[in-house]
């Protein structure tokens, strides 16, 4: 019998086109049966903020940070040409038209597809981001559980 593959992400890009990559490389290495694992840390952690605003309790530096951070993968900005949010807006209508998924969908399938979705918490410490503000069924961890994954992982990414 041989052993499963695996593939580590570590996200750390909070640019739309980034984390899409993350999502694509995830979800097609989960359908070649790879057991996979993205690690989000620092702006990445935006992938996985729930679109609503939380009622959560937050100093003014935590405030300030989920204010200025965009709420949900759909808000995130592009890397490049992002034109004060009307390039996100072109490129998911250029998307639609080709029927390709958007990056909340490639969230959802990666979760359908057993892939792990890990938050930082060193990193939601620093930014004052709590659990009830990401999506359900996620897993917390420390650097020391991604490098855990990744000590085995056949493929180890960083975006």
């Amino acid at each position: 019998m041989t052993e499963k593959k695996k593939t580590t992400i570590v996200l750390f890009s909070g640019d739309y086109d980034k984390a899409m990559a993350a999502y694509i490389i995830a979800n097609g290495a989960a359908a070649y049966d790879h057991e996979v694992t993205i690690f989000h840390t620092f702006w990445g952690l935006n992938a996985l903020r729930k679109n609503e605003k939380v009622p959560v309790k937050k100093g003014f530096m935590e405030k300030l940070f989920g204010k200025m951070m965009p709420k949900g993968a759909d808000k995130m900005g592009l890397s490049k040409m992002n034109f004060a949010g009307f390039g996100p807006k072109m490129i998911k209508d250029i998307m639609k038209k080709h029927n390709a998924m958007t990056l909340p969908q490639l969230i959802e399938m990666a979760q359908e597809q057993d892939v792990k979705l890990v938050a930082c918490t060193m990193t939601m410490d620093l930014l004052g981001l709590k659990q009830e503000e990401l999506l359900e069924s996620i897993e917390y961890a420390g650097v020391a559980a991604y490098l855990g994954d990744a000590e085995e992982g056949n493929v180890n990414l960083f975006i």
